[in-house]
């Protein structure tokens, strides 16, 4: 038995070997480059666990599939559709669909990668999976969209089900989706699977507290880091990048809570006040106007110029690599949580952490999602359903007791805190992997 083979060995495999999968470009890697350099920084910490670290790299299964769809005019147009399992050693795997007309094989790995991470951070049942279709769907009717999510559904129905990967929403997706998806795998297996995803409408089995879930998460690990570094939260000023799902209902319960929301920022401009902007009436403006910007009260400023905006917490809440090292210096912030997912680049989160600027990773930070889709699964399987304070109660005491165990792993090992949940996340994964064994 060579070195690389034997189990004892803590080294392991030489690291980065074969990192690269053949259909990936190694010259633009993508967002997936992004994990895999995250998951090198770990590999030191993992022991003799450090000989699976390879199982992290690769994704365990992906499909790719064409849906074609008849569109409003007659014609007949095809779309890209991805689903990733990364990894199943913990339990089926679990993460969002996304429709975005950018979406890429290299994006919905990475996203499938963090998934495992983040249900590992937080000790859920879960593996990592993600899916996405690339397409604008701002260009297309609602009967267009229903007749490419049932589509995508039968494409995909191979490998999802209640107990082999649970899909959930995600940008550009909500829960008329999960709605559609439901019944498309419920008719074609025969039967009403409420359980196959989350995120559905109540009434279709979804649970209470599910579309608050994960800004509530980014508050609770944000509110928990700002009593670590002693920042009183009334009047601490938050600047809010992305005003979707997760973006506004973080600012909202951070301005709940006595925070001031100084900017906020999505695809139609940024606006500012030093006085504070009410998250509600900057929703209902949104609604009524179709933008964010023209706010009464506020005024507009140039999109590089949020980042520079004079905050003491920032939720980058939109999508990946939006923090570089162009914009890091310029943030004024001390503390960053992250809703969005891979939203700071390795090199950045290295000049933020030599600045003093803490970041609440995104595996942590915005896991209140996948929390409440699993306490909307395990209801569904039960058919007993919790009332939404119970579901917040749960909510926040997982999110603190993870932040809490996590931050003293950070302390410990003298690391960032996103390395520090690497560490654990990474540890259960691959603890399992080594105890389940290579089949055959």
């Amino acid at each position: 038995m060579t070195a690389t083979q034997d189990p004892t060995n803590s080294t392991g495999p030489k690291s980065g070997a074969h990192a690269i999968p053949s259909y990936l470009d190694p010259n633009n890697i993508g967002p997936y480059e992004i994990y895999l350099e995250q998951v090198e920084r770990v590999t030191p910490y993992l022991g003799k666990l450090a000989y699976w670290a390879e199982t992290l790299k690769r994704p365990k299964r992906i499909l790719v599939v064409d849906v074609p769809i008849h569109l409003d005019d007659g014609t007949v147009a095809h779309f890209e559709g991805y689903r990733v399992q990364h990894n199943t050693s913990r339990g089926p795997a679990k993460g969002g669909v996304r429709y975005h007309q950018d979406v890429t094989l290299s994006e919905v790995m990475a996203l499938s990668a963090w998934m495992t991470v983040k249900n590992a951070a937080v000790n859920l049942p879960y593996g990592g999976g993600k899916g996405g279709i690339r397409i604008d769907p701002r260009k297309y009717s609602t009967g267009e969209l229903e007749r490419l999510t049932r589509r995508y559904t039968t494409e995909i129905g191979l490998i999802i089900g209640p107990e082999k990967d649970i899909p959930a929403p995600d940008v550009n997706t909500n829960p008329q989706t999960m709605a559609w998806m439901m019944d498309t795998y419920s008719m074609n297996v025969g039967r009403t699977a409420t359980g196959v995803v989350t995120g559905k409408p109540v009434s279709l089995g979804g649970s209470l507290g599910r579309g608050d879930a994960t800004g509530r998460g980014v508050f609770v690990t944000g509110a928990e880091a700002m009593k670590k570094l002693g920042m009183p939260m009334q009047g601490a000023r938050v600047a809010v990048q992305g005003f979707g799902n997760v973006g506004e209902a973080a600012a909202r319960i951070f301005h709940e809570h006595g925070a001031r929301i100084v900017a906020i920022q999505d695809v139609t401009g940024t606006i500012h006040s030093d006085a504070g902007i009410d998250p509600k009436a900057a929703l209902e403006h949104l609604r009524r106007t179709g933008k964010i910007t023209d706010m009464p009260g506020t005024e507009e400023i140039k999109r590089d110029e949020f980042w520079g905006v004079d905050c003491d917490v920032m939720i980058p809440a939109a999508l990946e690599k939006q923090i570089t090292l162009a914009n890091a210096g310029q943030i004024k912030a001390k503390l960053i949580v992250e809703g969005a997912n891979g939203p700071t680049i390795p090199a950045a989160d290295d000049l933020l952490a030599e600045r003093g600027v803490t970041v609440v990773p995104d595996v942590l930070a915005n896991a209140g999602g996948v929390t409440v889709s699993y306490f909307e699964w395990v209801q569904d399987f039960s058919s007993f359903f919790w009332t939404e304070d119970e579901i917040n109660k749960r909510l926040d005491r997982i999110m603190s007791e993870a932040f809490g165990s996590l931050w003293d792993v950070k302390e410990r090992h003298g690391v960032t805190l996103r390395t520090a949940v690497y560490i654990v996340a990474c540890t259960r994964v691959l603890e399992a992997r080594a105890l389940r064994g290579l089949y055959p």
